[in-house]
């Protein structure tokens, strides 16, 4: 097709949150609220295609405010008059726009765009996801139940609304005390001896702690240590994976495939938590399952409590390439409210894949609009 970029708006979509979680933080005890842009962007044949941005200022550098600015500023008027089919000229662009940090600049910003350019060509090709992956894999995903506990009686409550809503294993946070992480899990798995565990301390603990704690982890049946030291510790990194107390896997340093080769050849990883908008998207984050997926390393799936079309954008990857363990996919347990025509289905902890064109999904526009308005 001979088609050029003729359009690119974004638009503020905000979703209502549903019990805590340290990353959907409540300024001045007000009820907080999970905002993400959407992007829209149109070419000169008329086909549109969205993607969605979830910023997490308290887990990465971007916000929707530079989320927002940089698209409307920078990379979408930088992307005016490209081929929409033309996947690599355009990140191209979009890396020559907003540069490089430690491998790709602004990543969840980027993510909206790859998202929209994915979904605008698959509409324009009438094909799916797994029809221009040329995989089947799997119609469903199993979730998990992020435990995010500040005492031990709130564990219990957890994995009680837990059981109620029909989920059955768990990803919990930990990295702020060692002791009581340790003590957590074993609460956790007092109360679900069946459950698939694996832990995510952020970045929080010190190679010391780290040490420490993993071998107690793994006699409590943990199935897997993420992210325990900050990103750019790594020497530690290497001293954990030698101790093979527990699978290492990262989450934030591995943005670009180019991070995970240099990572996985220096042995500092068993496999890392995938996260779709923490790689730039879907054409970023398939090439880093493919490398995985070639060389044996472990896969886990998390998010950045992203709904809408970045969760189906997620659920469409993971399906593809045949998810073998629970989901840290947790919109669903902490936002209500959805920007789409219909929505994802979800039963208890089975998340649909959707199986329609582009991203499978379509955005309720009118009602994307009038909020806008009536926020204005």
């Amino acid at each position: 097709m001979n088609t050029r970029i003729v359009s690119v708006e974004t638009f503020v979509a905000r979703y209502s949150t549903t019990g805590r979680f340290k990353y959907l933080p409540s300024p001045g005890g007000a009820q907080p609220t999970r905002d993400t842009v959407m992007v829209r962007i149109c070419d000169d044949a008329g086909n549109v295609g969205w993607g969605q941005s979830v910023p997490s200022p308290s887990w990465s550098y971007e916000t929707i405010e530079t989320v927002r600015t940089t698209i409307d500023h920078h990379l979408g008027p930088a992307l005016i008059g490209l081929d929409p089919f033309d996947n690599d000229g355009a990140w191209r662009v979009l890396n020559r726009t907003i540069a490089p940090s430690f491998s790709t600049g602004q990543p969840i910003c980027k993510a909206g765009i790859d998202l929209a350019l994915f979904d605008l060509t698959g509409r324009a090709l009438r094909q799916t996801a797994g029809e221009r992956w040329q995989r089947s894999g799997r119609k469903t995903i199993t979730l998990s139940w992020t435990v995010d506990a500040r005492n031990l009686e709130e564990v219990e409550c957890t994995v009680a609304e837990a059981r109620q809503r029909g989920f059955r294993n768990f990803n919990v946070k930990v990295g702020a005390d060692a002791a009581f992480d340790v003590q957590l899990c074993a609460a956790l798995r007092r109360l679900a001896p069946e459950a698939f565990v694996w832990v995510d301390a952020n970045g929080g603990y010190t190679l010391d702690t780290a040490l420490a704690v993993a071998p107690k982890f793994a006699d409590l049946g943990i199935r897997a240590l993420e992210q325990p030291l900050p990103a750019n510790h790594l020497i530690g990194y290497r001293k954990l994976r030698e101790q093979r107390a527990l699978p290492i896997l990262m989450d934030e340093g591995v943005v670009s495939l180019a991070d995970l080769e240099t990572f996985h050849q220096l042995e500092l990883l068993d496999g890392v938590a995938m996260k779709v908008p923490r790689c730039g998207g879907l054409t970023e984050a398939r090439r880093i399952l493919e490398y995985m997926e070639q060389h044996g390393l472990f896969f886990f799936a998390s998010g950045l409590t992203d709904p809408d079309l970045s969760l189906a954008a997620s659920l469409l990857l993971f399906g593809a390439f045949d998810l073998q363990h629970p989901a840290a996919l947790n919109a669903p347990q902490f936002l209500s409210g959805s920007f789409l025509s219909a929505v994802i289905a979800i039963a208890g902890d089975q998340a649909t894949v959707p199986v329609g064109v582009g991203l499978g999904c379509a955005v309720d526009e009118s009602r994307l609009r009038a909020e806008q308005i009536a926020a204005s």
